[in-house]
């Protein structure tokens, strides 16, 4: 384990930017299919039933890519993962291109949701292993940052071909899902396997092996010296497991069921002319926003995970008491959106972070998955359970939103108060427990 811990203090290189080139090109993918059904939702004749079933469509399948991919990254290695998600990608593209009804549409997007969220995970975990503890944080917080730009990349070409007839639109769509497909597959084939993982399954020569292929034969020379121990009192604060998954689970919950229900389902429901406008707005505020993550490893993740909750449940109140106003003064209602999209995006962008930190390297993938798993699961009935309020005003929609915020807010200060710091620039060793 001394050659793994001391990777963690490698100097950012080029192969370092074209390693992190690839998990920010791999989130913004995961985003865009993420986001299709929003938009393939007008390309077929669908029955008028199963109109919900295609808002639901993305977290059903990204739930199965989820807990699969998880526990095949701490078996087979995050490495390997992310090439099998990449060929469930190219098949679901590929098929995409052909999909002029809605059982072929359901297929080819089910496979691609499947690749997306299962090489997120891998790319949460990958990433906190390999990128350099100096920039772990804002490594990770501006990978997760692509995920609202493919849903930007994905609005705007809605957008742009919205007068084309559907089989061009929908081919334009599943073109760029190859071309980033290719684009990965060789932008990956440079990056080591993960040194701790391989560490811990007792691989030793192999971890060595991955060292100097790339760091080179020299790799001590690539390190930076090592740093001071940390001496933050939260550095050190130790949870159970049942605490970790309770709380994570909530914080991904509320985050995922707030953001889809405001960028996805929203305009759906009451603006269906405006729902591609509406998730271009949002995520190119968050996008615009998230680069507040340039910090990350400057700041306590609580701190960020607290208030970011705590603003975003605000905006969205305000959202909610405000609604009467804002429909008759649609200006408003954009000014709002911005203004709650700035908050959200930090807040993904720290609980992102924080979900993949807090787990030992041996089971990192399985829980980071289980607790993505469990969060995304909840998003499903909140669709159909907010789909019964479309009668009603939109300011119900809202409110609900917010308590669902609320919710997530009482874990954020739950985990502010007793969880165990995991920013500011520490090792995720350090932020895992492990090296206490």
């Amino acid at each position: 384990m001394v050659e793994a811990s001391r990777v963690g203090e490698a100097r950012w290189s080029g192969r370092t930017t074209w390693m992190f080139i690839s998990f920010f090109l791999g989130l913004v993918l995961e985003s865009y299919v993420f986001s299709l059904p929003a938009i393939a939702v007008y390309w077929v004749a669908i029955p008028q039933s199963l109109g919900q079933l295609m808002l639901a469509w993305a977290p059903i399948w990204l739930i199965i890519g989820i807990i699969i991919a998880g526990p095949v990254s701490d078996r087979l290695g995050r490495k390997v993962t992310l090439y099998i998600t990449l060929a469930f990608y190219a098949v679901g593209g590929i098929l995409l291109y052909f999909s002029s009804s809605y059982v072929l549409l359901l297929i080819s997007l089910a496979l691609m949701l499947m690749a997306g969220c299962g090489g997120m995970n891998s790319i949460m975990v990958a990433s906190h292993e390999l990128m350099p503890r100096r920039h772990r944080g804002k490594a990770m917080m501006m990978e997760i940052n692509g995920i609202n730009l493919g849903g930007l990349i994905l609005a705007l070409l809605a957008l742009s071909s919205a007068t084309s007839a559907v089989h061009f639109q929908r081919g334009v769509v599943a073109i760029a899902v190859v071309v980033v497909v290719v684009i990965l597959l060789f932008a990956r084939a440079s990056m080591p396997e993960s040194v701790l993982w391989l560490e811990k399954r007792g691989k030793h020569e192999q971890a060595m092996q991955q060292i100097k292929a790339y760091w080179g034969e020299d790799w001590q020379a690539a390190m930076a010296p090592e740093p001071e121990p940390p001496k933050s009192p939260a550095l050190k604060r130790q949870t159970s497991v049942a605490f970790r998954v309770v709380i994570m689970t909530v914080i991904a919950a509320a985050n995922t069921i707030g953001f889809g229900l405001v960028a996805y389902v929203f305009g759906y429901y009451y603006f269906p002319h405006l729902q591609p406008t509406i998730l271009a707005v949002f995520e190119g505020v968050g996008f615009i926003g998230g680069f507040i993550g340039l910090l990350a490893d400057r700041w306590s993740r609580r701190h960020m995970l607290f208030w970011s909750f705590l603003f975003t449940f605000v905006f969205t109140v305000i959202m909610g008491l405000t609604t009467h106003t804002w429909l008759r003064d649609m200006p408003l209602f954009w000014i709002l959106l911005v203004l709650l999209a700035v908050a959200n995006s930090v807040c993904y962008l720290t609980e992102d972070t924080v979900k993949p930190e807090v787990w030992p390297t041996e089971v990192r993938g399985t829980w980071t998955a289980v607790t993505r798993f469990l969060s995304i699961g909840l998003y499903i009935p909140a669709i159909y359970l907010t789909g019964n309020m479309q009668a009603h005003h939109p300011n119900q929609y809202f409110l609900f939103n917010a308590a669902v915020w609320f919710v997530g807010l009482l874990a954020a200060g739950a985990w502010f108060v007793y969880g165990r710091e995991t920013g500011q620039g520490v090792s995720i060793s350090t932020a895992s427990g492990e090296s206490d």
